[in-house]
C-alpha cells in the first residue's frame, strides 16, 4: 500500500495564483511573439536589479511584482496596455474588491 504522507506533496510552483498567471502571460506573449526571450530577460533583470539594490527579493510577491512591472513597461511601450489604462483599471478593481461583501464575488464595473 503506497500512502502519500503530506510531507510528501510536492511543494507549488507558485506562491500566489497571480504569480502563475502572470508567469503564464508572459510566456503566452513572448511565443506569440510579442518580444524575445532575451529582451524579457534584460528587462526583467533590470527590475529586478532595481527592486532589489536595498533588501533581497523574497522569490515572492517582491519578485512577480517586478516581474508585473517588466510586463506592464512592455505592453506600455508597444501601445498594447497603455501605463494610464493599466491603472485606472487597478483602481477599478481595488475599488470593486473593497465594496464586496465578504464571501462575494469581486465583479468589475464597466466604465
Amino acid at each position: 500500500m503506497n500512502i502519500c504522507r503530506p510531507d510528501d506533496a510536492p511543494e507549488p510552483a507558485f506562491e500566489q495564483p497571480w504569480h502563475a498567471q502572470a508567469f503564464a502571460l508572459t510566456v503566452h506573449l513572448n511565443e506569440s511573439g510579442r518580444f524575445t526571450w532575451a529582451d524579457w530577460v534584460s528587462r526583467f533583470s533590470a527590475t529586478l536589479a532595481r527592486h532589489g539594490v536595498s533588501r533581497d527579493l523574497n522569490g515572492g510577491d517582491d519578485y512577480f511584482t517586478a516581474w508585473l512591472e517588466t510586463l506592464e513597461a512592455i505592453l506600455a511601450e508597444d501601445g498594447v496596455a497603455p501605463a494610464e489604462e493599466v491603472e485606472t483599471t487597478r483602481e477599478g478593481w481595488k475599488q470593486a474588491y473593497l465594496e464586496t461583501p465578504h464571501g462575494h464575488p469581486v465583479v468589475l464595473q464597466d466604465g
